[in-house]
């Protein structure tokens, strides 16, 4: 292919395509613009690390609601995240679920702890949460206590502790 020139300005007239394909090529490397690239926002959520959503009812309105609670560093709507962080901290063990459920065939006392109960999903220490509570018998108000602050603190029969 051969492109003609109006004034024969090349030798003969003509033009290897060659050539005008370089010189193309070259312009098109050289942006118009440069325009630099805006990643989106990161959001909490997306953040890596410990991040939990604790969901609360039946525990007496200054209690129930959802909060959300990320750690290292502590932060979130949850109303005690610095504490929450830190005892969950101390609690964690290598090798054990923190968030682990009553095993089967445990036997526990029969005292009702209130109706409150609590919903924990999310991260923590790089593994899953999806975790259930309630104060239905000694053994399950004992595993709610031990997550205090993340959990409110209840009293006897699930009354607020003030």
């Amino acid at each position: 292919m051969v492109f003609r020139l109006q004034q024969g300005s090349v030798r003969g007239g003509c033009v290897p395509v060659l050539a005008v394909v370089s010189g193309l090529l070259a312009l098109s490397a050289v942006p118009a613009v440069a325009v630099p690239a805006v990643p989106p926002p990161v959001r909490p959520e997306d953040q890596p690390g410990d991040h939990l959503t604790v969901v609360v009812q039946h525990a007496g309105p200054e209690r129930d609601g959802a909060h959300e609670l990320f750690c290292h560093p502590a932060a979130g709507s949850h109303p005690d995240a610095a504490q929450a962080c830190r005892t969950l901290d101390e609690r964690t063990r290598w090798g054990r679920d923190l968030f682990a459920p009553v095993a089967p065939g445990t036997t526990c006392t029969m005292l009702y702890g209130g109706p409150a109960t609590a919903h924990v999903t999310g991260t923590w220490a790089g593994r899953s949460v999806d975790a259930t509570y309630d104060r239905s018998n000694g053994c399950e108000i004992g595993r709610w206590d031990r997550m205090v602050p993340l959990l409110p603190e209840l009293g006897p029969a699930g009354s607020p502790v003030t």
